[in-house]
């Protein structure tokens, strides 16, 4: 399927809205990548990767409602869709099987 394979940080954001199930913004996306990997990320860098995914069918965004927090605003909430999880599934079996077929390194 052209135009529907993920890229590296693609396919982070898009394992960390399927984490963050119900609770996926771009700021909690961005934070939750920093805690699992290590690295930073800037949020312009998760928007611009979750309007890739949405563009795709991965994931779509809702608004969800007023908090405290935000002064009354809204957030722009994600979550993954079917065709976002087939995405996963694929990237995860190709990568297993290269896994698989990888020589024994021997470092001597």
């Amino acid at each position: 399927m052209k135009g529907t394979h993920l890229g590296e940080l693609e396919e982070l954001v898009l394992l960390t809205t399927a984490l963050l199930d119900g609770n996926a913004y771009t700021v909690t996306i961005a934070k939750e990548i920093q805690v699992q990997s290590d690295r930073s990320i800037t949020l312009s860098t998760v928007h611009t990767s979750l309007h890739r995914l949405e563009k795709k069918g991965f994931v779509e965004s809702y608004v969800g409602g007023t908090t405290k927090e935000r002064g009354g605003r809204r957030k722009r909430l994600y979550r993954i869709l079917k065709a976002g999880y087939q995405a996963l599934e694929q990237s995860r079996e190709l990568r297993n099987r290269i896994w698989e077929q990888l020589p024994k390194p021997s470092f001597e």
